[in-house]
């Protein structure tokens, strides 16, 4: 697998070279990952184990390095895009602050109440998740709407005080604030939000609307909460990162790549940090995306297996795939994201045997410290890592290039226990137990694959796999073999791609406004009137965010709409939202037909239909990070070495090959294995790889 420390690896020029070194930045929970553009064209990329303690240290840490070997200094970077899960560990951990929620007179229990489903039909002993914010950290206030934004009940000075009172008793470090049918005035909530905040200038606090002006009470009500759960956090995190960049001569502007694929300004992240908790696999996505419809693959599956976890996301067409909701840490999040899905173990997983007596892969990883019991760094279990080492598909002595060595010895030792504890003599070998450990997680993953695809209907055999993260391109063959995939794109810099997206995305925010009304004239000016308020607040943010001089600026729209009746909504692309003018009635109608059409196979002309939410989103294309070469094979291809590797219970003699001595046009037959500095490539019997002008590993199956 290959994934550690700091390895300087540089990549071959491009064709089309930025105008100055930029760096993208990925943190993850084992290594923090870092791209650098250089001047003359190409990429450099760095990998430096992370520091859960102090996640901005290794930011800086990894820059300095990065820099260093390719002949740069700090000083000379002009922008830094920087992609981070430190809020979305924050939030799956409950690591978050310690916050309040100020809401309508009669919704104390909003979060309780949620949306009254048990966590499991079937187990009775299910627990709920517990709510963000106590009963006992909830306030009451006298504010309430009606559907159409009109003010029922606003809160006089007394109330006001009282409920700041309240506030200030809690020891609440934020709070959100949410009334009833906010996201129909999101003006109004945001004033109510301002008068709150005149009385405790000490506790920051949030507007519901201002965050996510969408229907859904529950569901807004958690955005906001989540927001002021982790602002603190990131906060700090933010003032940490400058300080430490300040230190280096870093005066190059920040961007925070945010879960919907896109990037935005250090400001803007810091007000609304919900909008960064997928950052960096959006990045990885969007970024594998673009190079799998340069090497003219549209339709892939995208696998992000780094040290912690493997996620995975579905392209069709060469656009990734956007999801208006998804699941975090248990609860719904309603932001647009790009949809991405984990599907199980990670290089550092522990393999274990359980309490039946079975031998089992996660969902514990041994993360950075102390990393697996090879790296000799206090690792007590064993993990995937140990298993690829002991299988033989790493070598000890040529981790990191030979500049880290593996301890084997611990490794066996450590799964030859296993071996005992499965069957009381230790009957099997540590490989044996090594091969099976890696078959069971990836058996786990392609049960996940397989029911990512078959909810969209899809067929795996007419996709491509696109492997990335440390152990991606690893573990990427055992997996294809078993879901049925009989192609796969390693990318040149698999190992960095999430960092590498973060380089080339673009500034990027989405708007919403919910209507929620039957569909008819009135209803078609409502839409253009709300298209062109978020046509006006999409250019205010994006002239307050820099870095853009790409391209034209677009304006997506896109709507909600439903037959009346229906339970789930289509969303619907309006094209561009520059001047909304022809979208009438009919013009939305038919949209909705068309699409309706598309998925379903009919279109019912004669039913009623609903507006829902109205979205709209500004994209600002950022400069390309340049695409990166091979250099043109020479002479037939030798393997430098052969070894046992262990594969499907078999040991089979793998021709071993250093990546950077392939060159574009040379091809292989497995079993083989291709050593990089950051990430290793099986190539198991039955499969060939070659390489690729863009220097991209396309593997395919010969069965």
């Amino acid at each position: 697998m290959n994934d550690d420390a700091a390895t300087g690896t540089r990549t071959g020029a491009g064709t089309d070279p930025p105008r100055g070194p930029r760096v993208g930045i990925d943190v993850g929970g084992t290594f923090t990952d870092v791209v650098l553009t250089l001047p003359g064209g190409g990429t450099a990329h760095h990998k430096e184990p992370s520091t859960p303690a102090d996640p901005a240290l290794a930011v800086a840490r990894g820059l300095s390095a990065a820099t260093a070997a390719a002949g740069l200094a700090p000083a000379d970077v002009v922008d830094i895009a920087h992609g981070t899960t430190i809020g979305l560990n924050a939030i799956i951990q409950r690591r978050g602050a310690r916050i309040a929620l100020i809401v309508s007179r009669g919704h104390r229990d909003i979060l309780e109440i949620g949306r009254s489903r048990m966590p499991s039909s079937f187990d009775l002993h299910a627990a709920k998740e517990e709510p963000l914010v106590p009963r006992e950290r909830v306030i009451e206030v006298d504010a309430r709407l009606d559907a159409n934004g009109r003010v029922l009940r606003d809160p006089d000075d007394a109330d006001l005080v009282r409920a700041a009172e309240e506030l200030s008793a809690t020891g609440a470090d934020a709070a959100a604030v949410v009334v009833l049918h906010g996201h129909t005035a999101p003006d109004y909530e945001a004033d109510l939000t301002a008068r709150l905040a005149a009385l405790v200038p000490d506790v920051p606090l949030v507007s519901s609307a201002a965050v996510w002006p969408e229907v859904r009470e529950y569901e807004r009500t958690l955005v906001a909460c989540m927001n002021a759960y982790i602002q603190p956090l990131m906060s700090g995190y933010f003032d940490r990162l400058e300080e430490l960049l300040t230190g280096l001569d870093v005066r190059a502007p920040i961007f925070i790549t945010a879960s919907n694929g896109g990037s935005l300004s250090l400001a803007s992240a810091r007000a609304r940090p919900i909008e960064t908790v997928l950052s960096g696999p959006a990045a990885g996505v969007t970024a594998a995306a673009r190079l799998a419809q340069a090497a003219g693959t549209t339709d892939v599956v995208t696998f992000d297996m780094g040290g912690t976890s493997s996620d995975i996301a579905v392209t069709v067409g060469g656009a990734p795939e956007f999801a208006v909701n998804t699941t975090i840490g248990g609860m719904p999040l309603i932001l647009p994201v790009v949809a991405v899905g984990a599907i199980g173990a990670g290089g550092g997983s522990v393999v274990r045997v359980d309490d039946f007596g079975l031998l089992k892969t996660g969902p514990d990883s041994a993360g950075a410290d102390p990393g697996p019991i090879a790296y000799g760094r206090g690792g007590q279990r064993p993990t995937i890592t140990d298993c690829y080492l002991v299988t033989g598909v790493i070598d000890p002595e040529e981790f990191l290039g030979g500049r880290m060595s593996l301890d084997r010895d611990a490794a066996e030792g450590a799964l030859a226990d296993l071996a005992r504890a499965l069957d009381g003599e230790g009957n099997q070998t540590a490989r044996a137990i090594a091969d099976g450990a890696l078959r069971i997680a990836t058996a786990g993953m392609a049960v996940e694959l397989h029911k990512t695809l078959a909810r969209r209907g899809l067929d795996p055999a007419d996709f491509t796999l696109v492997p990335y993260g440390g152990a991606g391109p690893t573990h990427a063959a055992l997996l294809a073999e078993e879901v049925g995939i009989t192609d796969i794109l390693v990318p040149a810099s698999a190992a960095t791609l999430c960092a590498l997206g973060a380089v080339g995305a673009d500034l990027r925010r989405d708007f919403a406004r919910s209507l929620r009304r039957p569909l008819d004239a009135e209803s078609a000016a409502a839409v253009r009137s709300v298209l062109d308020d978020l046509a006006e607040r999409a250019r205010s943010w994006l002239a307050d965010q820099g870095g853009h001089e790409a391209g034209p600026v677009r304006l997506e729209a896109s709507a909600d709409l439903s037959y009346l009746g229906q339970a789930h909504e289509l969303r619907v692309a309006l094209g561009e939202a520059d001047d909304p003018s022809e979208l009438d009635a009919a013009a939305l109608a038919e949209a909705l037909h068309t699409e309706h059409e598309r998925l379903y196979g009919f279109r019912d002309t004669g039913a009623a239909i609903r507006v829902g939410t109205v979205r709209l989103a500004v994209v600002a294309p950022r400069p390309d990070p340049g695409a990166d070469r091979a250099a043109p094979a020479t002479g037939e291809v030798e393997p430098r070495a052969q070894r046992t590797v262990t594969v499907h219970g078999r040991d089979v003699r793998a021709a071993v090959h250093d990546r950077a001595a392939l060159g574009s046009g040379h091809r292989l037959t497995g079993p083989a294995v291709i050593v990089q500095d950051d990430s290793t490539v099986l190539v198991p019997p039955g499969w060939s790889a070659q390489v690729e002008p863009s220097g991209h590993l396309r593997l395919r199956s010969r069965s």
